[in-house]
């Protein structure tokens, strides 16, 4: 028996579901599975909301929650399937109307593993939905084991079960939960009772991680540590795992594996009884907040050395600028404490002494690509610019050849960096062999970029996973910071409200020059500013991978067929003001929270755009923080600007 928790990113949308049932069938193949899920992200949060209120407040809450849940309803089944999985939902919602405030937060895992269940159904494996308020009784645990084992042990016919996390009964009849992150915990109960030969927490991140890695971009996956480590990480600050999960598979002898739902090349982290080391092995680095201040807890496996470790540490610190307020130690960690607002600095300072390979000064760096770009940048490198930011770059490699990649791969040092200047439409393909081989990327190949985006998150997992970069700032707007200010928006909270974006230079060079369309598309393509086939410049395919790369910037997962393009008619260009706009909208309404789309728009001579003329590009970005808009506008292309831009990308 197997048991498979998925956590609310997972099963955020159809797209998102339709990869767990995946993941599902094909271990259903291998063994029995029990799949516990999280409510879809974002749910809870709203379901909380609606307990507070009540009558006419709380059906309005409830109306978009409805529809995202019917959107998802939608796309996964059709005809009679989908009128009965609709039909049993509406009997969850009706009642959502009416449950009392605290029991309305419990009703998220309900609505997702009803839909999981009935679609596994569909599918034709022999599925039983459990309902954990029956079965997962709060605080009891020896109970709990007696009903689960009993509600799967009564049905040896079922090859899939399906249950709900986070929730539970109390014993007496009443609903509860399990607190936030429960789900995990949820998942422990569930294998302890049935003695499972393994426990998968699916999640949005490859496994516990050396440090946070929105706090330590460095950071990297931690593939195997003791229950001990795994549960005081847990305990002080790492959130990938609830902590409470640990104990009931520490106690059944149960391995816990946590692995990233989008990226299924990575193993993620495995938890078991690992043999205690007989010297300390350092395994990651925490954080909580203690009053206005932030502790940060530098866990260890094995007999820990308290005075080296407190003397490296407050050298590393005291390097960063960084001053301790105390520090002290516990059972397998360390601390430190220091003011908040430098918690980061600090956190990065210790990470860097105890986790990272010192960088060396002198960078091989290799080139892919011998276009103009290519040949830009390999000429400024020749100068020797780079060493004024005090890194000697080598080029060790500059080269059209299709085999470059695997070359690099198989004799580049680690922490090289590999240049994708080419256009190439498969190269992407060797990214994560790459990184997996310790190897940085620098990309101005948007193609490589505007893939799918379970092959884009892949990407990005894998660097983040091996302690590298996948930097691809000049993707979208050449040496313009359009890309670094939606990703600086985003980490700092702020929420993207709209974008509106002219990326392609092709089609501004010929609305802006005045000329008839049909004969300024006839000089583009002489300067070779079009794309070898002109109707790609035409029919938006430029600008769709820019926008995908854009909004991803932004956390929005578009795909290719999320975005309505409108292929630019040249019969349909008549005024000079008309620009061709790539635009991201709020949309509650929209599965994704967003729309998208592509067309020819008349801006005002107010618009931003207006002024545009020849090549140049332009992004206005409206958010919270931002309602008027941001503008940046400038040259869009220019092999010159790209090399320096790149150049940026590699010295970072």
């Amino acid at each position: 028996m197997q048991v498979l928790k998925f956590g609310g990113s997972s099963v955020a949308n159809a797209t998102r579901i339709s990869r767990v049932l995946d993941i599902v069938e094909q271990k259903a193949r291998e063994d029995r599975v029990i799949v516990i899920c999280s409510a879809i992200s974002g749910c809870t949060d709203q379901l909380i909301a609606m307990g507070q209120v009540e009558g006419e407040r709380r059906e309005s809450l409830l109306a978009p929650l409805k529809q995202q849940h019917y959107d998802i309803v939608t796309r996964l089944f059709t005809g009679v399937e989908r009128n009965a999985v609709k039909a049993e939902l509406d009997i969850l919602f009706e009642e959502l109307l009416t449950v009392p405030g605290d029991e309305c937060q419990t009703y998220g895992e309900l609505i997702s593993t009803r839909i999981i269940a009935r679609k596994l159904a569909c599918e034709g494996l022999s599925t039983l939905w459990i309902d954990s308020r029956s079965v997962v009784i709060k605080d009891n645990e020896a109970r709990t084991y007696s009903k689960i084992g009993s509600a799967v042990g009564s049905h040896r016919e079922v090859r899939v079960f399906v249950a709900p996390g986070f929730i539970a009964g109390d014993g007496y009849g009443h609903v509860t939960n399990l607190g936030r992150g429960g789900s995990d915990y949820s998942a422990a109960l569930f294998a302890a009772a049935v003695k499972a030969d393994s426990l998968e927490i699916w999640t949005d991140v490859p496994g516990i991680m050396t440090a946070n890695p929105k706090d330590v971009p460095s950071a990297r996956t931690i593939p195997a540590m003791s229950y001990a480590s795994a549960l005081c990480m847990a305990q002080h600050g790492a959130k990938v795992l609830y902590a409470p999960t640990v104990l009931p598979a520490m106690e059944a002898g149960i391995g816990i594996r946590i692995r990233n739902t989008f990226d299924l090349r990575s193993n993620g982290t495995f938890i078991s009884d690992l043999p205690s080391p007989e010297l300390c092995e350092w395994v990651g680095v925490s954080s909580l907040s203690v009053g206005d201040d932030e502790r940060i807890f530098l866990v260890a496996d094995g007999p820990m050395d308290r005075v080296s470790a407190n003397a490296r540490a407050m050298s590393a610190l005291r390097n960063a600028g960084v001053s301790a307020l105390c520090m002290g130690e516990g059972s397998g960690f360390v601390y430190f404490d220091v003011r908040r607002a430098i918690a980061r600095q600090a956190l990065s300072a210790i990470h860097r002494e105890f986790f990272e390979v010192p960088r060396l000064t002198k960078l091989d760096v290799y080139i892919a690509g011998r276009g103009a770009v290519g040949n830009a940048l390999y000429e400024l490198i020749s100068t020797g610019i780079a060493r004024e930011s005090g890194k000697e770059l080598n080029i060790a490699g500059f080269s059209s050849d299709h085999g470059f990649a695997d070359t690099v791969i198989a004799h580049a040092a680690r922490h090289s960096v590999f240049v994708d200047c080419t256009d190439s439409e498969d190269i992407y393909k060797k990214y994560i062999p790459l990184l997996e081989a310790g190897i940085d990327i620098v990309s101005s190949n948007r193609r490589s970029l505007a893939v799918p985006f379970v092959e884009y998150s892949a990407m990005r997992q894998a660097a983040m996973r091996n302690g590298c970069f996948l930097r691809y700032g000049t993707t979208v707007g050449t040496s313009l910071p359009m890309l670094q200010t939606i990703s600086r928006s985003k980490a700092s909270s702020d929420r993207i409200i709209s974008i509106e974006a002219v990326v392609s230079c092709t089609l501004n060079y010929i609305l802006s020059s005045g000329r008839p369309f049909n004969a300024a598309l006839r000089q583009a393509q002489e300067i070779g500013l079009t794309e070898k086939d002109p109707s790609h410049d035409l029919g938006g395919r430029d600008a769709l991978r820019k926008l995908l790369i854009l909004s991803r910037e932004a956390g929005v997962p578009l795909e290719a067929e999320d975005v309505e393009i409108e292929p630019v008619n040249p019969d349909s260009v008549y005024e000079s003001n008309q620009r061709f706009v790539a635009s991201l909208d709020e949309d509650s309404s929209s599965p994704l929270g967003y729309k998208a789309s592509i067309r020819l728009k008349t801006v005002p001579e107010n618009h931003p755009a207006y002024w545009l003329q020849g090549t140049d590009n332009a992004i206005i970005i409206r958010s919270v923080f931002h309602p008027s808009p941001l503008v940046i506008q400038g040259a869009g292309e220019g092999a010159q600007q790209a090399a320096a831009s790149i150049l940026n990308d590699i010295l970072k």
